[in-house]
């Protein structure tokens, strides 16, 4: 087991607020994500958790966690994957902007290799890339499968208030 002195904020995040959907995702990572930092030696200063998209800018409680990393209180993050703390650019440039300037000294994933060297930030910005593509991709297609339902004459999403939905 390794030991180093930075502080790092634990951050976990799913997509959304709905309360049954994704249920378990949040706790699975905080007990994943500790038990990492147990075995890796990390001190974790304090968690924060999400229930937000992070395809649009103006996460609160990412945004209060950057703010405090910038005030200094940690200089670190622990998070399940590059994902769950960005799936735009403006985060994701963020997250780099930190780690050039110093304010940010190391980022850990458990199943993502990340250095602050040019390397690792290079890799760091194709899984901020990637994340960005799912979520435009997947919009497109979701787009495309709601034309094709009204193509065929489908109402394209759950049936208004005051109306019976197909039963399947």
């Amino acid at each position: 087991m390794s030991m180093n002195n930075n502080k790092y904020f634990l951050y976990a995040r799913k997509s959304t607020d709905v309360e049954d959907k994704q249920v378990l995702s949040i706790e699975a990572q905080i007990t994943e994500l500790r038990a990492f930092a147990k075995q890796e030696g990390l001190h974790i200063a304090e968690e924060f958790t999400e229930k937000q998209s992070a395809k649009i800018i103006g996460r609160p409680i990412f945004n209060k966690m950057i703010e405090r990393i910038e005030n200094g209180d940690a200089n670190a993050i622990l998070a399940w994957h590059p994902d769950r703390l960005a799936r735009n650019s403006v985060d994701g440039g963020k997250i780099i902007y930190l780690l050039d300037g110093g304010g940010l000294a190391d980022l850990k994933f458990p199943q993502f290799w990340c250095e602050n060297t040019s390397q690792g930030k290079f890799m760091l910005n194709i899984a901020f890339g990637q994340s960005k593509y799912y979520v435009d991709s997947l919009a497109e297609n979701t787009k495309r499968g709601l034309r094709q339902k009204i193509r065929r004459g489908e109402y394209p999403c759950l049936a208004p208030i005051g109306y019976v939905g197909w039963l399947s």
